[in-house]
């Protein structure tokens, strides 16, 4: 799947079919990476949610100067649909898991960084006396939390995180431990603390001050600047009309979703949910290889290969199984919404458990792709499907990259998010929804460069700018000269839409007045904003 001087030339037609996956997978039977997979509902502590990879953007100047420019940011959410009031247990994550984010820095589809995961979970069997017995409590916490201590809570959640370079399963691969320091103060420690869930207002009174105690600076290996990490949970920042979507896009008509006024009329699904976010922040400098400052990142999750439920557990927490073998990777994401939807049913774990140097397996599902037909069928509206075959305009925009923006030095075709860590980062007031397609699509001239699909910012609408694309919105704009590079194949009058293409929307605004009133993303990191609480 490499591509040699001409990477267009090589990747056709297999990856030009891949790249239809790859961007059909925005269509609007969107969900993000919620239950994708029929193995992965049973696995909802290793299911990703969403990928976000992006050049930070705390603190920055108009011109992309001073705050947090120079580092990278990458967040990798998992364990869906939490709802806040999810009691007694909440949602703890797997430490019987690898949780994982990887880094091509090369452009062989292939991670030559990894940032490791690993959890523990301690339970103190807080007891209390009555009538001269000790009994254990049946809760999570015992008292009102508001240090960073776990003093009053029952259960206590820590994690290690380890820098491995080259292939994380070549034998005796290790890594190295990175060390680092809390916020509030103490010495360096490899052991991180993960806060509580955000239990209720009576329980933890202040939790965003009580989360922003476990924000670490870190030392990482071989870089002369320190980085951040951050793990807790955090409001859902992904928007999507999730049960009407999945109900045969269940809107009144096709012209809902050409009606550029409808943007933001239909309800966020996921407004009253949280998720658990890996939120690192590091360097672009300790990140960046020989791909020209770009990079392609994504996550995964793997579990051990054997699994015994023991019929009587004995008493104590979380050891009601045993697992043992080799690593098996159960998850996987990097560009967002590509399992959910394109990927055929009977394939989806496959895709859960592969390498984005894998994926010419999955060439098959686009080379005659079914999603533009079922859209037109739940739609009652036919041909308006573009025919612009093979579709060169999603290969560059969703699997190579897009050259002189976010095209690595060595081309192979691959899903992943893709970042140029040279593009300045955009101000949060100053970023387009629409990110790099927003001024093309809409005829202007200042594209926001820094946004989707050069890599990925919690503020992106990536349903909105994916629909577009995948309707064949590029190749209107880009026109018979082809002025954006996509090949002589990317036809406007393939395009049935035309320019109505660029109003294409869900229904939900990702930036719009209704999310960011159900939780505010934060301007600076961990970004994801403070998560809902079980009562208020």
């Amino acid at each position: 799947m490499k591509a040699h001087s001409n990477p267009r030339m090589r990747l056709l037609p297999i990856l030009a079919a891949i790249g239809t996956l790859c961007a059909a997978g925005s269509m609007p039977v969107q969900a993000s990476s919620h239950r994708e997979a029929p193995a992965i509902t049973g696995m909802p502590k290793v299911d990703a949610t969403d990928f976000y990879m992006f050049n930070s953007y705390e603190g920055v100047a108009a011109d992309g100067t001073g705050g947090r420019s120079g580092y990278v940011t990458m967040i990798a959410n998992y364990v869906p649909l939490q709802d806040p009031y999810g009691g007694p247990n909440y949602f703890k994550m797997d430490p019987n898991a690898v949780y994982e984010i990887h880094v091509d820095n090369v452009g062989d589809a292939k991670e030559h960084i990894t940032f490791q995961f690993r959890f523990t979970n301690t339970s103190k069997g807080k007891t209390l006396s009555i009538d001269g017995k000790e009994v254990g409590i049946p809760l999570t916490q015992f008292g009102q939390v508001t240090d960073s201590t776990g003093a009053t809570l029952n259960v206590t959640e820590a994690y290690t995180l380890t820098m491995i370079t080259g292939d994380r399963r070549a034998n005796g691969k290790s890594g190295t431990q990175i060390s680092g320091t809390a916020a509030g103060g103490g010495a360096a420690t490899t052991t991180f603390v993960k806060p509580s869930d955000n239990i209720g207002t009576k329980t933890i009174p202040d939790y965003a001050g009580y989360a922003g105690k476990f924000i670490y600076t870190i030392t990482i290996p071989g870089c002369s600047s320190p980085g951040k990490v951050f793990v807790g949970q955090r409001k859902d920042p992904f928007a999507v009309n999730l049960g009407t979507i999945f109900d045969l896009v269940n809107v009144p008509s096709a012209a809902f979703l050409l009606d550029a006024n409808n943007k933001d009329a239909g309800a966020d699904t996921l407004a009253d949910k949280n998720v658990t976010s890996l939120a690192l922040e590091v360097p672009a400098a300790c990140l960046v290889g020989s791909g020209n400052k770009v990079i392609g990142g994504w996550t995964t999750a793997s579990v051990r290969q054997g699994v015994l439920r023991n019929g009587a557990p004995k008493s104590g927490y979380d050891n009601a199984s045993v697992n043992g073998g080799a690593w098996t990777q159960v998850s996987r994401l990097g560009m967002p919404l590509v399992n959910e939807v394109v990927i055929g049913l009977n394939d989806k774990d496959v895709f859960n458990a592969s390498s984005p140097s894998g994926d010419g397996q999955f060439a098959t599902y686009v080379t005659n792709p079914t999603l533009p037909k079922l859209l037109e069928i739940a739609l009652a509206t036919p041909n308006i499907s573009p025919t612009n075959y093979p579709r060169n305009d999603l290969v560059t925009t969703f699997l190579t990259g897009i050259a002189g923006v976010n095209q690595l030095s060595t081309v192979t075709g691959s899903e992943m998010l893709r970042l140029n860590t040279a593009i300045p980062a955009k101000p949060y007031a100053m970023q387009n929804r629409l990110g790099l397609l927003g001024g093309l699509l809409a005829g202007g001239s200042n594209p926001d460069l820094a946004g989707y699909p050069n890599g990925r910012r919690p503020n992106d609408d990536v349903v909105d700018i994916s629909l577009v694309a995948v309707m064949g919105g590029l190749c209107v704009a880009n026109g018979n000269a082809d002025t954006y590079k996509f090949g002589a194949a990317c036809n406007p009058g393939a395009v049935p839409l035309g320019a109505a293409a660029f109003a294409l929307h869900d229904g939900v605004d990702q930036a719009g007045a209704k999310v960011k009133a159900a939780g505010p993303l934060l301007p600076g990191f961990p970004y994801a904003g403070t998560p809902l609480p079980g009562a208020k």
